[in-house]
């Protein structure tokens, strides 16, 4: 089940507030600048710090080239911040 696409745009890594790649086939959102993957299980993202897996490099570098042969790209512009308004 994918994610809404307005949740989605909410989330952010809880570790340092940034945006993240969603995998829907893999029911992932991953942080690249940490390597931290996040589950996502019966449609509900897994945003706990505990519960999320810090992947190795050959692991990062896989899902680096998966979003871009995918066309995957982060969930929000990283120089706004999730839910930070945009400048009128």
């Amino acid at each position: 089940m994918p994610l809404d696409p307005q949740l989605l745009a909410l989330l952010a890594c809880p570790l340092d507030k940034g945006p993240l790649l969603y995998f829907a086939d893999e029911e992932t959102l991953y942080n690249p600048r940490l390597c931290r993957r996040y589950s996502i299980v019966e449609g509900i993202p897994v945003m706990l710090v505990d519960e999320s897996e810090t992947v190795d490099q050959d692991e990062h570098e896989r899902l680096l080239a998966k979003a871009a042969s995918d066309g995957i790209t982060t969930n929000f512009d990283s120089g706004e911040g999730a839910g930070s308004a945009k400048p009128s």
